[in-house]
């Protein structure tokens, strides 16, 4: 019994600090609050259950975040080719910023096409996407999250965010700027 609790206590340790960031990529993944919080749940279930196979010293939050990435994989939203990320429940609170009122359209315009181009990417590229430039994380944690070499990770990315150009910079040519 004492291990058990140790293991607990182990594991809230390393999990707790992963609670909101997991949250916000289970978010951007899902489009939606209530699935991003079930998801997240299921992770952490997921989680305790399976923790006996998390080897110590290795990469735990690589390991958490791949358990969450296969949940919703094999979840009903993870099956679908495209999730909305252009709800309320995703418009982000931007700082007060000093500036015109132009230059704050103009920001608020750049980041809606920046947001209806992510989700038109593939989940794959969408993901390896908010990975690396919302959730910050190396392209060795990438690498341990998805289970593929650091070079497959960067080929991955570049295919991404050149995918992520070409849909902006055909927006831009749409629009005639």
């Amino acid at each position: 019994m004492r291990d058990d609790r140790r293991n607990a206590d182990t594991f809230a340790a390393l999990a707790l600090p992963l609670l909101a960031p997991l949250y916000n990529f289970a978010h951007w993944l899902t489009g939606n609050r209530e699935e991003a919080e079930d998801l997240v749940q299921e992770t952490y279930v997921k989680a305790l259950k399976g923790f006996s196979s998390f080897t110590p010293g290795t990469n735990f939050r690589a390991w958490i975040y791949r358990i969450l990435r296969n949940a919703f994989l094999t979840s009903r939203t993870g099956l679908k080719a495209n999730v909305s990320l252009d709800d309320e429940e995703n418009a982000v609170d931007e700082p007060a910023a000093a500036g015109d009122p132009e230059s704050l359209l103009l920001a608020r315009l750049d980041q809606a096409q920046v947001r209806n181009a992510l989700e038109q990417l593939p989940v794959q590229q969408r993901e390896i996407i908010l990975l690396c430039d919302m959730e910050e994380m190396s392209y060795k944690e990438i690498a341990e999250t998805f289970g593929i070499p650091i070079g497959t990770v960067m080929s991955r990315l570049s295919r991404a965010r050149g995918a992520l150009r070409e849909l902006l910079s055909s927006k831009v040519q749409r629009a005639g700027l």
